[in-house]
């Protein structure tokens, strides 16, 4: 169980805020062609709103799960978490259904939405909910209902006790270790049960070492990975985040990774 301090203070709340404002004022020209060219690649709307589970310390009331604890507190651990709507540029064709995880290729998304997607423009209406306060520019990366509801571990639910994140080590290992590995016929099952354990365990490492300095190198790091992407690089080396996630146990044996490669 995670027992590292809460990463909520008000410097880290202050750097989220102001970097969100100003990267939102840098990229809003960027922000209006990207909704130009997604109405002119698909009818419907610019955004899409996905839910998704944040951090939430107060009783939810009727939940059997709680009251059979005998619950009677104003404030709990939060390990439920508290659904709130994500915004993202919308990719996908609205007529689409299915997963909310997205597969290699995944026919439901639309041609500029896939330049979207690999750039990761789609993400910045996010800077909204930082501004907001549903999320932090650093944090585990929030998940959809259905999966933290039926797929989180104790120990992964620790992960609900801080605000999620644009980005982490945990999103970040995704990026460059699994996303083009998951096939539309397979994603969801290739997710969770290969993916999603480490990238949980990934982030519980960020949640016991958080500082604005390590938000403010996660943030490099993101930056870097996305350019070296876009520029065709395809191997990445392992996060520095994973030999500790296997030190201290949160992953306790080494995780092989997919397909032969050892070294990205």
């Amino acid at each position: 169980m995670w027992a590292g301090p809460e990463v909520i203070s008000w410097p880290k709340r202050f750097v989220d805020v102001a970097f969100a404002s100003a990267t939102l004022i840098v990229t809003s020209p960027l922000l209006l062609l990207a909704a130009l060219g997604v109405r002119l690649a698909s009818p419907g709307p610019v955004f899409y709103r996905a839910r998704r589970v944040g951090r939430d310390r107060r009783q939810m009331k009727g939940d059997r799960r709680i009251c059979s604890r005998g619950a009677d507190r104003r404030r709990l651990d939060g390990y439920w978490g508290r659904e709130f709507t994500m915004y993202k540029i919308r990719t996908m064709h609205v007529s689409a259904t299915g997963s909310s995880i997205t597969a290699r290729n995944d026919s439901r998304v639309f041609s500029f939405g896939a330049v979207l997607r690999a750039s990761k423009i789609d993400e910045l209406p996010q800077l909204f909910n930082i501004i907001k306060g549903d999320m932090a520019l650093v944090g585990p990366r929030p998940e959809a209902p259905d999966i933290v509801r039926s797929h989180y571990s104790a120990e992964d639910l620790t992960t609900l006790r801080v605000k999620p994140g644009l980005t982490s080590p945990g999103s970040l290992y995704y990026y460059t270790h699994f996303e083009g590995l998951l096939a539309e016929d397979a994603a969801m099952e290739l997710y969770l049960r290969q993916l999603l354990p480490v990238k949980l365990a990934l982030d519980r490492v960020y949640m016991k070492r958080a500082t604005v300095l390590y938000d403010f190198r996660t943030i490099l790091r993101t930056m870097a990975l996305v350019a070296l992407r876009a520029l065709g690089r395809k191997s990445f080396s392992a996060p520095p985040e994973l030999a500790e996630a296997e030190r201290v146990g949160f992953l306790p044996v080494r995780h092989a990774e997919p397909g032969s490669a050892q070294s990205f």
